[in-house]
């Protein structure tokens, strides 16, 4: 069977969420007619509240999308590479218990489990946009706070200059890692002053609980300028470094994934334009805004970089 990997997909290949949902519509009233389909319930975190939760000025005026719309439609292609997938597979993740190891260029190397990432820094919701290189978009509301919080624990030395990040990589809670295309696990960084930046979020939750395992539990990155595949799920080391970390896309392709991967809608993907956007549950496009709609706020941070050649 081949697999295609976004690389390979054009925009046209992706189905609209309109028919999606209609699908599964279909299928659920077949299933009450003929009593023998069934519909894949999400791997969700049982439902699990998150307490002592404040709101953050850190939000979008725009409609949030629907729960359903953030669990269901997933790139985590440990877990499948069908959008559709991560939301039926990733049951087999074990999110608890849970340690981050943080170490390279820092002063103070520390490891922490889940309780202490949960109690390090007061827990916020931020309503981000978000927009996915294969040209679909959705609004958020995530749970968690500033990965700065996180790296100051660690007091990183002055030669650091990134940021590099590795996911849980496991043949058992993965079984269909070998389908994947790319090559495990999945890394990802950034530059150390785009990691302090106070919109970088560690988070934790979504919709009020616990990170689905589809959707990166218990422990994930949030960067809403760039696009989304620089948001690493299922975190479970990050080393601070003086040379630019290996990233998992760049490495499958650089030609269409570079390492910054800032939102900007005058660079074209080689085989689709960046321009428009479709945020799902919608059906018609809107234009897509220069760093995701977060200009004002990190522009600064490339004064001077050519943001073309270093896409």
């Amino acid at each position: 069977m081949l697999i295609r990997k976004p690389a390979d997909l054009r925009y046209s290949d992706v189905t609209p969420r309109q028919l999606y949902v209609n699908r599964r519509r279909f299928l659920a009233a077949g299933s009450a007619a003929l009593g023998a389909w069934t519909l894949p319930t999400p791997a969700k975190a049982a439902g699990v509240k998150i307490a002592n939760v404040v709101k953050s000025n850190y939000k979008v005026d725009e409609k949030m999308n629907s729960y359903e719309d953030a669990t269901t439609y997933n790139n985590y292609y440990e877990f499948g590479t069908d959008k559709a997938e991560p939301a039926r597979n990733a049951n087999t993740l074990k999110p608890s218990p849970w340690q981050i190891v943080v170490g390279g260029l820092v002063n103070k190397p520390k490891t922490f489990d889940l309780d202490a990432i949960m109690k390090l820094a007061p827990l916020e919701e931020r309503v981000y946009r978000h927009r996915c290189v294969e040209a679909w978009s959705i609004v958020v509301p995530w749970i968690g706070y500033s990965l700065a919080n996180l790296l100051k624990q660690v007091d990183p030395k002055s030669n650091a200059k990134y940021v590099a990040f590795e996911t849980l990589f496991d043949r058992k809670q993965m079984p269909l890692w070998g389908r994947a295309g790319i090559e495990l696990p999945y890394v990802e960084g950034l530059r150390l002053d785009e990691a302090m930046h106070p919109l970088t979020l560690l988070s934790v939750g979504l919709y009020g609980e616990m990170l689905p395992n589809q959707n990166g539990a218990p422990v994930r990155l949030v960067v809403p300028w760039k696009y989304g595949f620089k948001g690493i799920k299922s975190i479970v080391k990050i080393t601070l470094t003086d040379e630019l970390p290996p990233t998992t896309w760049h490495a499958t392709n650089a030609r269409e994934y570079g390492f910054y991967s800032n939102v900007n809608p005058t660079v074209d993907h080689p085989r689709w334009s960046q321009g428009t956007e479709r945020r799902l549950g919608e059906l018609f496009k809107r234009k897509t805004l220069m760093f995701n709609g977060y200009t004002d706020q990190v522009a600064s941070l490339y004064t001077g970089l050519d943001l073309k050649k270093f896409y």
